[in-house]
C-alpha cells in the first residue's frame, strides 16, 4: 500500500455542504440556532486526566464473591420483600412461658431472618472446606501446612453437612424417616 500524500486536495463549500447533512436544512431558525452561539463562545480547554482504574486483588474478588453468595442463599432477598420476624417465639404448654424459636417448622417457603443466616453460614462453611481441600493438594506447600489445609477443609465440610441435615430435619420434622 503506497503512502499517503502530505498534500490534500482543496475542499470546495459545496463539497462541504453536501457532506454535512445538517447544513442542509431549510430551517433557518436550526442554522441561526447552530451558528450563533459558537460565533463567540468558545469550550474552554480542559486537561482532564482518565482515572486509572486498577484490578482489585484475587483475594478481593474471592471475598466479594462468597460474601454475595452468602447473602444469596442465607435468603437476603426474601428478609427484605417479606420482612419476616428476626426471630419467633411460642408458648410452652405446661408452664404457660414464652420461648425463642429458631426455625419456622413446617413451612418449607418460609424463615425467619436467624435462620437463614445460619443455614447460609453453613453453607459458606462448606464451601470454605472445599477451597482448603483444593489448598492442600499444592505441591508447593510444606507437609504439614497441606495436612493443616485438608484437615480443616474436611472438618469444614463435614460440621456444614451434619448442621445443614440437623435443621432440615428441625424445620421439616417428618423428613427422611
Amino acid at each position: 500500500m503506497p503512502p499517503k500524500s502530505e498534500t490534500q486536495p482543496p475542499t470546495t463549500a459545496a463539497t462541504t455542504t453536501l457532506s454535512d447533512p445538517s447544513s442542509a436544512s431549510i430551517d433557518p431558525l436550526f442554522l441561526f440556532i447552530r451558528i450563533l452561539p459558537y460565533s463567540f463562545l468558545r469550550p474552554p480547554r480542559l486537561r482532564l486526566k482518565l482515572p486509572s482504574l486498577t484490578l482489585p486483588s484475587p483475594m478481593t474478588v474471592y471475598a466479594l464473591v462468597l460474601l454475595t453468595y452468602f447473602m444469596v442463599v442465607s435468603g437476603i432477598v426474601y428478609d427484605v420483600i417479606v420482612e419476616p420476624p428476626g426471630i419467633g417465639s411460642t408458648q410452652d404448654r405446661l408452664t404457660g412461658a414464652v420461648r425463642p424459636v429458631v426455625f419456622l417448622q413446617g413451612r418449607v417457603n418460609g424463615q425467619y431472618i436467624i435462620e437463614g443466616l445460619s443455614s447460609g453460614f453453613m453453607f459458606v462453611l462448606g464451601g470454605i472446606g472445599i477451597v482448603l481441600m483444593d489448598l492442600a493438594l499444592d505441591r508447593n506447600r510444606a507437609k504439614s501446612v497441606k495436612v493443616s489445609y485438608a484437615t480443616a477443609g474436611i472438618s469444614s465440610v463435614v460440621l456444614a453437612y451434619v448442621m445443614s441435615m440437623l435443621f432440615i430435619r428441625i424445620k421439616i420434622p417428618a423428613y427422611l424417616h
